[in-house]
């Protein structure tokens, strides 16, 4: 493999949907398997190492949340996973399923969006910062691979961005559906790396 090499100064990192509700055991969705492939992958350790990682480079850190209001007041219901998102009851703002994941709580720096698609660019503040930052590179991370990251890697991609998805700071329901994104779907969208590629490559 060629040396991954990353710029400090033009990325940014995604913490992207990993919420209590998504990938803690407990969550809502705790039935779909997501809390054990979290742990399975894990997930939450990998990314807080790399979140430190990337703020003692300077890299831009930036947590995006899916929030819903109670009820699920204001969200269209047209695809699976948005019913669900309300049939369930799932990231009520301010609620316990809504927080991040114990251990990727923002730190001062960092930078918060909020979200009610699966894509983080759609409908959001996401695009506007990273503009802001001078983002060449998007570093991806968190749930589900084959759902949001995916779409959020494939907007990236068409917006001008390199895409970057971390396979060991990603997960979703179980490993087929992981193997299912990262070897197959986000072929030739994105570029997939680990956390240590990435933190070798910031550190040089």
């Amino acid at each position: 493999m060629a040396e991954v090499e990353i710029d400090p100064r033009n990325t940014a990192l995604v913490i992207q949907d990993l919420q209590n509700d998504v990938v803690s055991e407990g969550g809502a969705f705790e039935d779909t398997g997501s809390s054990d492939h979290a742990a399975s992958q894990n997930v939450v350790a990998n990314v807080a190492r790399l979140a430190e990682g990337a703020r003692a480079a300077g890299i831009p850190v930036i947590h995006v949340w899916y929030i819903v209001e109670e009820g699920a007041q204001g969200l269209k219901l047209n695809a699976p996973l948005y019913r669900g998102i309300k049939e369930n009851g799932a990231v009520v703002r301010g609620s316990w399923g809504a927080a991040p994941a114990p251990g990727l709580e923002p730190q001062d720096g960092d930078f918060v969006v909020e979200k009610m698609r699966m894509n983080a660019f759609y409908g959001t503040r996401l695009d506007t910062l990273l503009g802001a930052f001078g983002t060449e590179t998007l570093i991806i991370t968190g749930a589900w691979t084959n759902m949001s990251i995916e779409h959020t890697a494939r907007h990236a991609a068409d917006a001008g961005y390199r895409a970057v998805v971390v396979s060991d700071g990603t997960s979703t329901m179980n490993s087929d559906w992981q193997r299912a994104a990262i070897d197959y779907a986000l072929t030739n969208v994105a570029e997939i790396l680990t956390v240590d590629d990435l933190l070798n490559a910031i550190a040089r």
